[in-house]
């Protein structure tokens, strides 16, 4: 099997814990009685994801040179610290529906920034994909759920758009820094230099947080945010923008409402309709056409 296979696959993987993550940490939050603050949250996800990177980054040690230092500390803040806070925090003022709704929008943030910015070339079959699966997640996020975009999540929802405008800048300048070095060693530097932006932000928040109010099941729920959601969704992530390009890795967030449904389904939660199929093959065809190599506008 090809390199690039495997780099789909970890996309796939982690769009499936994504999927997962949006009702998982906004049941840790205060607004659904959970114990602890979006800020704390944030603070244990980076600090977490820093000492797992750097304990595994013992098997990779590699020198990083001094040119390279400024450029890992613009992704510590847009990958890291500006991406996870307005993300969590975020979350914590409007609905998961909501979120995940705006999100769909990176990866055409990631192919206008790769247009515009870095002379990115635009092909029909990305901008067919890009339309067929953001058509696709949309149906399905929106099918017999509860989008609410008014006064009440405006905030919120803004968070959530700062986020995703972010992590797309991210995505586009990241890349060159990923192919020269192991992903790793990446990673573990992008933590720790987002750790130090965010914990004057954090701090106060982690003071305040009751631990003796955490039961099994919140225990259980932040271990899947900090080794799930943060270190292996960012590990499956960087791997696969090491070996594909930014866009085919930010398009892979319209498989994520798609996971969703099946889980429920499979649990018994959800039916299957035909609309649901067809929302279905739309996101997948528009993955294929925005992953495929094609001939470029001029």
């Amino acid at each position: 099997m090809t390199s690039n296979f495997y780099a789909h696959l970890s996309l796939f993987l982690a769009q499936l814990i994504y999927a997962m993550n949006y009702s998982i940490a906004k049941d840790l939050m205060p607004q659904n009685h959970g114990p602890v603050g979006p800020l704390a949250l944030v603070f244990y996800r980076i600090m977490g994801a820093v000492i797992l990177f750097w304990l595994v980054g013992f098997f990779f040690r590699e020198k990083i040179e001094k040119k390279d230092i400024k450029k890992l500390m613009l992704l510590g803040a847009l990958g890291v610290a500006i991406n996870q806070g307005f993300f969590i925090y975020g979350l914590s003022l409007t609905e998961p529906i909501n979120s995940a709704i705006i999100m769909i929008s990176s990866p055409i943030t990631v192919l206008l920034i790769s247009v515009i910015f870095f002379q990115g070339k635009m092909g029909l079959g990305k901008i067919s994909g890009i339309i067929l699966g953001s058509t696709g997640a949309l149906i399905l996020l929106m099918f017999n759920r509860n989008f609410n975009l008014g006064s009440s999540t405006a905030l919120g929802d803004t968070y959530t758009l700062i986020n995703s405008v972010s992590w797309a800048c991210f995505m586009v300048i990241s890349k060159p820094i990923i192919e020269k070095y192991n992903v790793v060693t990446v990673m573990k530097w992008i933590f720790l230099f987002g750790f130090l932006y965010f914990l004057p932000f954090g701090l106060k928040d982690v003071c305040k947080t009751d631990y003796q109010s955490f039961s099994q099941s919140h225990w259980v729920a932040l271990s899947f945010v900090i080794i799930g959601t943060t270190f292996f969704a960012y590990l499956l992530n960087t791997y696969a923008l090491k070996k594909l390009n930014s866009t085919t890795v930010a398009s892979y967030i319209f498989i994520q409402p798609f996971l969703a449904g099946f889980i429920a389904i499979s649990l018994g939660k959800d039916e299957l309709y035909l609309k649901k199929i067809f929302a279905g093959a739309l996101i997948i065809i528009g993955v294929w056409l925005i992953s495929r190599k094609e001939k470029i506008i001029n």
